[in-house]
């Protein structure tokens, strides 16, 4: 974590720090907050970072504390850490040379020499460039059904987990990139492919270490999303979220910019050769 900071720091970042309890989270189907009282404890600082950019921070970066319901297993825990950051005039392929410069710099800082990661008995060679592949392509060389058939079946998320990701990123970090426009809620679509949003996900050595894009920056766009997201929400009886309305209000002054959400926990199981998240927290929820 020291390593980190001081990569964002000689890059020009500010550290802010952002409320853990909030009233209104990004309504995504799939991530739940914790109920705080009337309000919800943050699932990601994502929200109000994005209003300081839209505020005239240029260059931030947070390290914190975040919470979600019902996750608990070999790579999750309900309290984790994230890394978020966000770069204005910048996209989501910008963002991948920024995380491959950010985690070099950790490894080096966690005391790994050279370029490659002992992971498992096996060598992850982090010498950049890092490989990229979309999400098409990865569907159709890794999985039993083609992407559009997982989401008319909605299955995505299933044959992303159960038959892709376990093959990305055994000997090199690779990108996977591209994600159906469905697939990312906050996420600008690209102006040449209008199917597709500018999403990536990192992954090393079969896990998944980051989601990053280039920020939507339409308060009606985002506010019609949040609402089909809210929608969905109800559909499968969740806890319905209220509009985050500043957020939204703010998101007209915001510049066009990347943003990165990245696992520290998991960062250190690479960096450690650690098989659980618990042998890299010192407190796992059963202990407390």
């Amino acid at each position: 974590m020291r390593a980190i900071r001081d990569f964002f720091s000689s890059n020009g970042y500010i550290e802010v720090e952002t409320p853990c309890r909030i009233p209104a989270p990004a309504p995504e189907a799939h991530i739940d907050a914790p109920a705080s009282g009337d309000w919800f404890l943050r699932s990601s600082p994502e929200l109000c970072m994005k209003r300081l950019l839209a505020a005239g921070f240029p260059r931030i970066f947070q390290i914190c504390k975040c919470f979600r319901e019902k996750e608990r297993g070999d790579l999750h825990t309900p309290e984790f850490t994230i890394l978020e950051w966000y770069t204005k005039d910048a996209d989501y392929m910008d963002m991948m040379a920024q995380t491959e410069e950010m985690i070099r710099a950790a490894a080096k800082g966690a005391g790994i020499s050279g370029n490659r990661i002992v992971r498992r008995g096996a060598t992850i060679d982090i010498a950049p460039p890092w490989p990229r592949i979309t999400v098409a392509d990865a569907f159709e060389q890794f999985a039993s059904i083609t992407v559009e058939e997982a989401l008319k079946r909605d299955m995505f998320d299933e044959v992303l987990t159960d038959e892709i990701e376990p093959r990305l990123g055994k000997t090199k970090p690779i990108f996977l990139c591209d994600y159906p426009a469905s697939m990312g809620s906050l996420a600008r679509l690209r102006p040449d492919n209008p199917e597709v949003a500018e999403r990536f996900e990192l992954y090393m050595d079969g896990m998944e270490l980051c989601n990053a894009f280039t920020e939507l920056t339409d308060p009606k766009e985002q506010e019609d999303r949040f609402k089909a997201e809210i929608k969905r929400r109800e559909s499968c009886g969740k806890t319905v979220y209220p509009l985050p309305e500043k957020f939204l209000k703010d998101l007209e002054f915001m510049p066009d910019a990347a943003g990165n959400a990245l696992g520290i926990d998991r960062l250190t199981m690479i960096l450690t050769n650690a098989e659980k998240i618990d042998d890299v927290s010192a407190f796992t929820p059963e202990e407390l």
